[in-house]
This record gives C-alpha cells, structure tokens and sequence, in this order.
C-alpha cells in the first residue's frame, strides 16, 4: 500500500493531482485546500490513503497527516464516501472540522456540497468522542468545545463563552480564546478574568 509519495507536480486538474516520481506518474485525488498549495513544476509530498475496490485502485492525497487521518474517519459514517469525505475537507480545515464536531454544529459541516442535514447530523454525533484526538494543536479549545456542546462546561467559562459571543467574535473563537484564557489563569479562574484574558487573546 501506498502511504506517502515525494515527487514534482506534473499536473494539477479539478480533483486531482499527476505527481512524478521518479519518472512514474501518480494519480492523486485530493481535497481543494490541498490542490491550492501545490504548482505544476515543484516538488511536492502527498501522504496518502490507498483505497482498493474490486474494479479500481485509487489514491487520495492530503498535504497532512491529520488531514488524511479525517477522511479515513469521515468515511466511517454511513453515507459518506470519498467524494463526500473530500467535499468536506475541500469546505472545512481540519480544525474547524474538528470545532463543528465538537460543538455539534451540523449547519457548519452540512455547508460542503452534496451534504445533507441527516448526513451533516451522522457525522457530528458518530464522531464527536474522536474530534479532541484529531484537533492537532487546537486540542485544547477543541476539548473545551466539545463540553460547551455537550453543557457540561464550568460556569465561568460557560459565561466567558457567552460574553465574547455577544460581542460579536464567532462560537468557535470565543472558545479557542477563553481555553487559551484557562491556561493561563488556571481552573479556578472567575468569568470576569476569562473574558478579560480572552479578549486579550483575541485581540493578539
């Protein structure tokens, strides 16, 4: 099985990418956020998920490990395949795919292109126990989104949440910036301090 490949751009199409290695040209399919950060002529490395049917071998290609890791995950759910899987990854980066799974939040993954309400639904709740393990760096924040999603978040935080809400910042920054908040004043910290420290983050 194929799982990673380095060679030269050879040619860059709608869906997919011909990537010369050693001569040998690889057909990839890869989701738009990858195709955008790649030109023809320059080298380029693609992990890669092999998928093998019984009429055709095709691989996929990512710019990232983590990348690859939520499609081979989005394909768990039941009515997503790997146009789906790629539609979503082409609409949503990894971590604010992350942060809708976390928050619940359907309408946010339900804006790629050939997804419903039912299957945007399927993919929030089959795989919001997996989101903090696939956030990257944002591990943090994406654990703290998950217990706002699930109301089980510290009142503080809850109301910090709220507060940066209501001024206008988006669910999913003002949970990035009250998490990065929690760092660095602690567990015990009160909402007045959190909401200070995460506009602090926000404006930084």
């Amino acid at each position: 099985m194929i799982g990673r490949l380095k060679g030269t751009v050879d040619e860059i199409a709608d869906d997919h990418v011909i990537l010369d290695v050693h001569g040998v040209g690889y057909v990839a399919h890869c989701p738009m956020r990858t195709l955008s950060s790649l030109h023809e002529g320059e080298a380029a490395v693609l992990q890669i998920e092999t998928i093998v049917r019984e009429d055709m071998i095709r691989l996929y290609g990512f710019g990232s490990g983590l990348e690859r890791e939520w499609f081979r995950l989005l394909m768990t759910v039941q009515g997503v395949g790997a146009k789906v899987a790629l539609a979503i990854l082409s609409t949503l980066a990894a971590s604010d795919l992350a942060n809708a799974v976390a928050l619940q939040d359907k309408a946010m993954v339900a804006r790629a292109p050939g997804v419903g309400p039912k299957v945007a639904q399927r993919i929030v709740t089959e795989l919001k126990n997996r989101a903090p393990a696939l956030a990257g760096e944002l591990s943090s924040s994406i654990g703290l989104s998950q217990e706002l999603g699930e109301g089980v978040a510290p009142a503080p935080v809850t109301d910090a949440v709220s507060a940066l809400t209501n001024l206008g910042y988006g669910r999913d920054q003002a949970a990035g910036a009250v998490a990065a908040a929690l760092e660095d004043a602690g567990e015990d910290a009160d909402s007045a301090k959190l909401i200070r420290l995460g506009l602090k983050e926000l404006a930084g």
